[in-house]
């Protein structure tokens, strides 16, 4: 028997994604300017500490690895945190990725932030909060993060999706109609990250049929990345 489901319906969400992650790959906009004008800009800040916050998929994660390409800093997880993973720092600089209310090791993060500043190095935070969200009860911790330098990534605006898109569809020598382009940006969910799933699975949709991208096969792969 032959299987009546089309090639959009069988094709996996849970793909591994690999975006490039380097300077050249970041796309500078309004939305994400201070953010990356600031990794520029290093070593001349003026604190130490940077906090780093803004929605999910607004690419937090790759100015941070950018930056800690930049600056040989180690990077980690707010919740992997905790007092055997600082006995050994890796590295003078760091990153401390995600976070967010009720995954703070304090008393960790208190003494990494002064032993790095001992040292000379710096420190990035990223967060999808304001520290005044984070309901810090150590006030040695609470008084380090006021002096810290806030940026904050906005959602992005419309020039940065479509920037961001052009730039993933010529990453793979795909040749993509403006319109295409523009249909998505109107439809898909405002994020970065969401943009470079939508490229790799139009990319894979577009193998599998043999036929370029168009706007019906856009609409198919939003339709199934929304159900």
């Amino acid at each position: 028997m032959s299987d009546n489901k089309s090639s959009s319906d069988q094709l996996p969400l849970d793909l591994p994604l690999k975006p490039g992650l380097t300077r050249d790959d970041l796309i500078v906009g309004e939305a994400n300017r201070l953010a990356v004008e600031m990794i520029d800009n290093w070593p001349d800040w003026s604190a130490p500490l940077v906090i780093l916050a803004g929605p999910p998929g607004s690419g937090k994660s790759h100015i941070a690895a950018v930056w800690a390409a930049k600056t040989e800093a180690w990077i980690m997880e707010a919740d992997k945190l905790v007092e055997t993973s600082l006995e050994k720092l890796p590295a003078t600089n760091f990153v401390i990725e995600n976070i967010a209310e009720g995954k703070i090791y304090e008393t960790g993060l208190f003494h990494l932030i002064n032993d790095t500043r001992e040292k000379g190095g710096f420190g990035l935070l990223t967060s999808t909060q304001w520290p005044r969200s984070w309901n810090i009860t150590l006030p040695d911790l609470a008084s380090r993060l006021r002096s810290a330098i806030l940026v904050e990534i906005k959602e992005p605006d419309d020039v940065l999706l479509r920037q961001t898109l052009i730039k993933l569809f010529a990453d793979r020598q795909i040749s993509v109609e403006s319109t295409v382009v523009d249909y998505l940006v109107i439809r898909m969910e405002r994020s970065i990250a969401t943009a470079a799933r939508i490229v790799e699975l139009l990319d894979r949709e577009a193998l599998a049929r043999g036929k370029p991208i168009t706007r019906p096969m856009a609409a198919r792969i939003l339709e199934m990345m929304q159900g």
